[in-house]
């Protein structure tokens, strides 16, 4: 598969008593590919994946893999944990029709770089699809290397990374510039979307596509066309829109403007998170008029 373009994070809807709210989730996933994403991502952190229950999780795939078919996008799942064993199961429970893994750097454990390596290089093998791998050192703690990440990027069935790591680093600049082809870097991290897109990076994975799907989507657009003046200023607003939704949280802010809305019944998480306070709300709604294709 092609990864590209706006891919969104799908939250986990609830209903009043505390069930995964299908229709919502279904109309959610319709609504942001019609406004221009190119695929969708199920038990995503965004999703509190976490926070579901087995059962939850496997309704959650089976509701966006049928939107996922209807409208021809690819879908991603999240799948993968601390433990190689752990993860290989968790992959080979996916389907042939899911498009590809998202799967994170081992947390809490904190293998080794080569141990990493050697972990996805299990994990390519044993998956019935192909692999992006979640880089995202805040939540791991394990801080990877260019060359690391590079080494990953030339195994077969690896396809790609959500780069999340928190800055445009010089670790950032190795991987833009040494990346084998076939190999796409997704921005994972809001708010540096746009300068990421401007190194050449083919799209992202961001949450904060839920409220303004077509613009995260002009966003790319701008960028791979060389428009630079309507990337640039695109990319501000998005930027401190961005910043605004993850004020708290996520996905506590981003279901609150989803509920304002009216598109989601509720705007509840599951503890440990709590609802977005009233001052993020605010704060994110007066932000959305100007994050506008």
């Amino acid at each position: 598969m092609e990864l590209a373009g706006i891919l969104v994070p799908l939250i986990t809807p609830f209903t009043a008593d505390d069930q995964v709210d299908r229709d919502a989730l279904a109309c959610l996933a319709h609504e942001v590919i019609t406004d221009g994403a190119t695929g969708i991502v199920a038990l995503g952190t965004t999703a509190e994946v976490a926070a579901l229950d087995p059962d939850e999780r496997a309704t959650v795939i089976d509701i966006v893999a049928s939107v996922a078919r209807e409208r021809h996008v690819p879908l991603i799942v999240g799948a993968g944990g601390s433990a190689t064993a752990a993860s290989v199961r968790a992959l080979n429970e996916l389907t042939p029709d899911i498009s590809a893994a998202l799967t994170l750097v081992p947390p809490f454990t904190r293998p080794t770089e080569q141990g990493v390596i050697e972990h996805f290089r299990v994990l390519a093998k044993a998956s019935p699809v192909p692999l992006v791998i979640y880089n995202v050192p805040y939540r791991t703690a394990l801080t990877l290397s260019a060359e690391t990440v590079l080494r990953i990027a030339e195994i077969p069935g690896v396809i790609g990374t959500k780069h999340s790591v928190g800055a445009i680093d010089a670790t950032t600049i190795a991987i833009m510039n040494h990346r084998p082809d076939g190999f796409a870097v997704l921005a994972g991290d809001d708010v540096l979307a746009g300068p990421l897109l401007a190194l050449g990076a083919e799209g992202g994975i961001l949450a904060s596509a839920h409220v303004r799907t077509a613009a995260y989507a002009d966003l790319v657009d701008a960028w791979a066309k060389g428009d630079l003046d309507r990337a640039r200023a695109l990319g501000h607003r998005l930027a401190d829109l961005s910043a605004a939704l993850f004020a708290e949280p996520n996905p506590a802010v981003i279901k609150a403007v989803l509920h304002d809305q009216g598109r989601i019944a509720t705007p509840a998480v599951r503890l440990p998170h709590l609802p977005a306070s009233q001052t993020a709300l605010e704060s994110a709604s007066g932000r959305l008029a100007f994050a506008i294709p």
